[in-house]
């Protein structure tokens, strides 16, 4: 399976601005049929805590562009956006949101939906963002495939959950600040080894109001080699998996069967 992912500085709280410069992004490249297309976390309006302005209206614009995407390069599109929580939390009426991650087929098929389960305290999101529940996978390209979103990879017990349901592959979308990098870095390795699985990092790079950002998007390999790095730099960072490698490895060397999941 071919995929791109898709690295830049986002734009804060400007949506159409980050969707031409995806669309310039991907126009420059060749993008095969059927790859699979990622983009970082809240993609459309960077890392932001003003749930009420950035928040999808419905139909949502976000939505309708990965759909677009998806239909124009034949291709599943995975990007990061947030919605309102339905119920009003808190005493002063403020609205909840839901960090989000959106992977979407040709033909507008939703392959997964997935809400971010740990909201980074650090920074207050989890004040702001409504913590999700459920890891989940999904197939494409002959791979299963289980999303999750930045902080979530500081949490190895949500990569065995995914494991312990067929993952093959795992995608974390981020905003991943350049003060941790080396963070980044290591536990993405640290993640793809423990679970024999690519492990696709998908960061934004430049700068927003409140922090830099490195970039530094990489593919791992199921030996934890990374076999893709994007650098700091705005662009599209190709690479190719193969289920295969991910089969062998754990057939090889069977780690995952001594596993005991609750």
């Amino acid at each position: 399976m071919n995929v791109r992912l898709c690295q830049f500085n986002i734009v804060w709280e400007n949506r159409e601005a980050n969707f031409d410069r995806v669309r310039e992004l991907l126009g420059g490249v060749d993008v095969p049929a059927g790859s699979l297309v990622v983009l970082p976390e809240m993609f459309s309006t960077g890392f932001s805590m003003h749930v009420d302005k950035i928040a999808e209206d419905e139909p949502s614009q976000a939505e309708s562009f990965l759909a677009e995407l998806a239909q124009e390069y034949d291709s599943a599109i995975i990007g990061g956006l947030v919605t309102r929580v339905t119920r009003v939390a808190g005493g002063d009426g403020e609205p909840k949101g839901k960090n989000e991650l959106l992977a979407v087929a040709p033909g507008e098929k939703k392959l997964a939906r997935y809400q971010k389960i740990r909201t980074f305290r650090y920074t207050d999101e989890y004040e702001h963002y409504e913590r999700g529940s459920e890891v989940l996978v999904f197939d494409w390209g002959g791979l299963k495939i289980c999303p999750l979103i930045c902080y979530d990879l500081r949490f190895p017990e949500l990569f065995r959950q995914g494991a312990a349901i067929g993952a093959q592959a795992f995608v974390v979308i981020a905003s991943w600040p350049a003060v941790r990098v080396d963070h980044w870095l290591a536990l993405l390795r640290a993640r793809a080894i423990e679970n024999q699985a690519y492990v696709i990092g998908v960061n934004r790079c430049g700068e927003d109001p409140n922090w830099d950002y490195p970039g530094a998007s990489v593919v791992i390999d199921p030996h934890g080699k990374v076999i893709a790095d994007g650098g700091e730099a705005e662009g599209v960072i190709p690479a190719e998996l193969s289920v295969e490698v991910v089969e062998n490895w754990r057939n090889e060397f069977p780690a995952l069967m001594d596993l005991e999941i609750d």
